[in-house]
């Protein structure tokens, strides 16, 4: 299977609902706008395939690079490969799996981190707080939290929305997953307000960090004493 015929393949799955709902959050014009779950079923045809995946992270669109993630071999990745390929990215979704499915498996993760925190490349900033979130939210084991709070309350306001997400998700992790920094976090969110009237489905949980965390750490409660 090469690239050129996944493309074809992915330009008949296009659905314009899908294109136009990407376009509206920044994916650009090159892309078909394939659901997920039909890139899942590419993705799982094709299996581990990593020089297909990266033929297809090399063509720039989106949805093949959505496929590329999936069949990638995060390990057989370089630490510069890895970098480049994350500041290379122009649409915030992309990122996330890139997060999800290749970076938190990469052996240089700590390190690309460190880097992705001090960098001023969106892309790269929205990714190292994501990574650090997930370490928050896994023990904080070589995190300064109280560093980390102070960091967040002095650049969060002005940060760029993209990489507010996910410093915002890094607040909310310290606050529900560490007592100690518990209202610190809950009064960082209160002050700068962010996500404070984010839209949500009924049901869900608001992104607002003071909310997130009560809601969560209620529940933490909630099945303690069951």
């Amino acid at each position: 299977m090469t690239a050129a015929k996944i493309l074809k393949e992915l330009k008949a799955l296009g659905n314009e609902a899908t294109r136009k709902h990407y376009t509206k959050w920044g994916a650009g014009e090159n892309q078909f706008g394939v659901k997920l779950g039909e890139i899942r079923k590419i993705a799982k045809r094709l299996k581990t395939d990593h020089k297909l995946g990266l033929a297809l992270w090399q063509t720039g669109n989106i949805d093949a690079r959505f496929v590329a993630i999936l069949v990638l071999k995060p390990k057989e990745l370089s630490k510069d490969e890895l970098d480049e390929m994350v500041r290379s990215v122009t649409f915030t979704r992309v990122m996330d799996w890139l997060v999800s499915y290749v970076i938190r498996h990469h052996p240089d993760k700590e390190a690309l981190r460190s880097e992705w925190l001090e960098t001023d490349n969106i892309m790269a900033a929205r990714a190292g707080w994501a990574v650090t979130a997930s370490v928050v939210a896994k023990g904080a084991a070589g995190l300064d939290l109280k560093a980390l709070l102070d960091r967040i309350e002095a650049e969060m306001g002005d940060a760029a929305e993209d990489v507010q997400w996910t410093m915002n998700i890094c607040l909310a992790e310290i606050g529900i997953h560490h007592k100690k920094n518990r209202k610190r976090a809950i009064k960082i969110g209160e002050k700068l307000g962010l996500f404070r009237d984010y839209p949500v489905p009924k049901g869900c949980t608001s992104p607002y960090a003071p909310a997130w965390i009560g809601e969560m750490v209620k529940r933490q409660e909630e099945a303690a004493e069951a």
